[in-house]
Order: structure tokens, then sequence, then C-alpha cells
């Protein structure tokens, strides 16, 4: 979790001239008070956070001190400067000051109501739709493609029919959290708004795509959200070293465009943008979210770009490694088969699939077994 991968995508960004365009802008914001903390984390949790990061004692009662979550110096203004940009973003297309914005360095979707987990402190997505719904909201939908279960922002909002939260990742049999299964499906009044796709180890572009095509645009369209809240962790890359799907950099890039053309279809245009995992810290993550930022932008950039000269000299003196000399992995994602295309009930991925289908789309209103 080291924040140099977040230093090197805005450098990279920058670089490529995302931030250029007149229709760009970069803002400043503040911290999150207490009281925002507060709509989502327990006050004894957040006096927690802050004794350890004044004085540098654990806190094992709250998940702080732990090898995924050390204490170190400055822990909570740091963190909650994290949700203060999440909750700015938010708050700028909700009253309409921007179409889409982008908090990179958010998506601690990890962050429970009074502990830290997985490297997250503060839950900055959940903080940021409690912030929608407190603002007026009545539909908030909240997709999240990292490669672990969306756990903190899913219990967050388990039992509220306003908020959908969708999340596709490894399945939790592989990997950490180990939540995540199809049947976590939401509270009573909530049904059906709680929806996650367990894919098993070895997916990759392809069959994640379709994966993505069979679950998210037919339940986005049926809920109507007003915003959409993405989470785009970009460790569901085959280099990632913490987990075991093999998605490319052309893979993620492509959900990127249909999240983006989903928000315009069904969300008024209103995309709230963050970061999330990611580990590859050279190779992958600064490619992935530059991706995504111009995305956002509305300037995506094309992949066989090659990465500038200056910011492959800035990578080598900042992590003496070889920075990637293309925007592109070279795989080709042009030709993906929508989930009714080849359906195999053997098939481990279909099957996943399928599993969410019939957990969920009865709720509202659909057929698990259209488009086959």
């Amino acid at each position: 979790m080291n924040p140099i991968r977040v230093e090197l995508t805005m450098a990279l960004a920058r670089e490529l001239g995302v931030p250029d365009p007149p229709n760009v802008a970069t803002r400043t914001f503040d911290a999150a008070s207490d009281e925002l903390l507060r709509t989502v984390h327990e006050e004894e949790y957040i006096a927690a956070v802050r004794h350890a990061g004044a004085t540098g004692l654990t806190e094992p009662r709250h998940g702080l001190g732990t090898p995924d979550n050390p204490v170190f110096l400055g822990m909570h203004e740091a963190s909650a400067l994290v949700v203060g940009g999440s909750v700015a973003a938010a708050e700028a297309v909700w009253t309409g000051r921007a179409e889409h914005a982008a908090n990179i360095a958010g998506g601690l979707h990890h962050a429970l109501r009074g502990a830290a987990s997985g490297f997250c402190v503060y839950n900055d997505p959940a903080v940021a739709i409690a912030r929608l719904l407190a603002s007026g909201a009545e539909r908030v939908a909240y997709v999240d493609i990292d490669v672990h279960h969306g756990d903190g922002v899913q219990a967050a909002f388990y039992d509220d029919p306003r908020v959908l939260t969708i999340s596709l990742h490894e399945t939790p049999r592989t990997l950490f959290p180990g939540t995540g299964f199809p049947n976590e499906s939401g509270g009573p009044g909530a049904e059906g708004t709680a929806v996650n796709v367990a894919l098993p180890p070895g997916t990759g572009d392809a069959p994640w795509l379709r994966a993505f095509d069979a679950v998210v645009p037919p339940l986005l369209r049926a809920f109507g959200p007003q915003v959409l809240v993405t989470q785009h962790g970009a460790d569901a890359h085959s280099l990632d070293p913490l987990a075991h799907l093999i998605l490319s950099v052309d893979g993620q890039r492509t959900a990127y465009s249909w999240l983006h053309r989903l928000a315009h279809e069904t969300a008024g245009g209103r995309w709230v943008v963050t970061g999330g995992g990611g580990y590859e810290l050279v190779q992958v993550v600064p490619r992935a979210w530059t991706h995504l930022l111009a995305e956002a932008a509305g300037a995506p950039i094309p992949p066989e770009t090659q990465t500038p000269d200056g910011w492959r000299e800035f990578v080598r003196q900042r992590t003496e490694e070889v920075a990637p000399r293309r925007m592109t992995d070279g795989t080709n994602v042009v030709e993906v088969h929508t989930w009714g295309e080849g359906y195999d009930p053997a098939n481990p991925v279909d099957q996943a699939v399928l599993a969410t289908r019939r957990a969920v789309f009865p709720e509202h209103g659909l057929d698990p077994m259209s488009d086959l």
C-alpha cells in the first residue's frame, strides 16, 4: 500500500496531459471532520485512531497495529484527508459543480465501523455515500472492481435499500477478506441490494468482462441510481502479488470505459471515481489509474501510447525499477463475448455469475436466466 503508487500515477497523468484540458480542474479539499467520520465509524474507533496516530501505540481491539494496519504517526490526519477527498468529489458531483470527480487516493473499502482492516483505516467510499444520502440522494449505486470484496462498504449499507453495492472479486474461498459470497444479498427490507460476483482464480480479461456484462448493466438499469460511485482497485491484474486473477491493463481500461458509459446511461452522468488496492506499484497501478483518470476526464489515452521518457526516468530515480514503455499490455480485448454468447454451465465463471443472478435478479424484477 506504499503511497508512491499515487505519486507515480499522478506524475504519469501529468506527463500525458490528463489534467490540462479546460474542462478539467484539480481542486484542494479539507480533511473529513469527526462529525463526518461518525456517519460511518464509531466515535470510540475515531478516538482510538487519533490516539494511536499521536502516540504510536497499538489499539489491537480496533485492528490498529496489525501487519496490514500498522500504526504510524499522523494516521488520523492522513486517513481523514483521504476521506475528505472522496467526500469533496461526491459533493461536487451531487451539486453539479462537476459531472465526474475522482479521488485516486481513495477507495479504502475494507475499513469497518469500529475497526481498521486490509490497509484501510477510514472507509472513504462509505462516508462519501453517506454524505450523498444526507444531501438528499435517494438511490446511490456503488460498483467495486477491486480483486478483494468490498466488505466495508457492503456492511455499511447492508440494510439500506437506497444503496446498491456490487462487488466483482476473487472468490473468498481463496482470498481476503473471506466474504462476498452470492448469498450475501442485503438485509431485511434491502433484499437484493448487496450483489457479489465471486470469481475463480485464473479469471482473465474476457471471462471477467463477460461476468461484468452479465451483472452490472442490468442491475444499474433496474435500480436507476442518481449517482454512480465506483472503486477501481488495480489488483485484479495478473502481476499483482496478492491475488490470483489475471486481467491486463487493457481489460481494466475496458471496464473503466464501460462504467463511464453506464454512469451516463443510468445516473445522468454523475460519476464519483476512487482508486483502491493495487500492489504492483510500477508496472500496473500508474498505467491503470492514468487510464482511469483520462477516461473520467473524457479524453481516453490510446493503448499504444508510449510512456514519456521523463516519467520513466522519474520512476528509475524513485524506485530503481525499469518502467513500462507503453500504456498497454498488448492484449486485444476488443472482441468480448456478452453473457448470452457461449454460456457453458460447466464453466466455473459462468457458474459464479449464474449464482449471483439467481441470488439478486428476482428482487429487481429481472429473470436470472434471461439472455441465455
